[in-house]
């Protein structure tokens, strides 16, 4: 497994319940600020294996991202979330100013 995705599992992981990260986030915190989209694959492909809290990575306006097919996954997530405390607003997005977690800074991660 290489480093960029051993770390993105660690930032997951460590994510407490009640607040979520962006993909663009989890990546930069990472070591790559352009490796959102490695980040939804490392989820789409690790989360299972790895007991993932994939329901905490949200995109960079605070919503839920699925493909409108997927419509029951989002519904899931959203669950997930609300659960944990998070609240949505109005327009279904959560308020990041109130549930973004920071993890520790990268160079404390390797």
């Amino acid at each position: 497994m290489n480093p960029f995705t051993e770390r993105v599992l660690r930032i997951i992981k460590e994510i407490p319940a009640g607040y979520v990260m962006t993909y663009g986030q989890v990546a930069a915190s990472a070591g790559n600020p352009r490796g959102a989209r490695q980040v939804a694959r490392i989820l789409h492909s690790m989360s299972a294996k790895h007991e993932l809290p994939w329901h905490r990575i949200i995109n960079a306006q605070g919503g839920i991202s699925f493909p409108e097919d997927a419509e029951a996954k989002g519904a899931r997530q959203r669950d997930l979330l609300e659960v944990e405390g998070v609240q949505f607003t109005s327009n279904g997005k959560v308020d990041l100013a109130v549930y973004r977690w920071f993890p520790l800074d990268a160079e404390e991660l390797s």
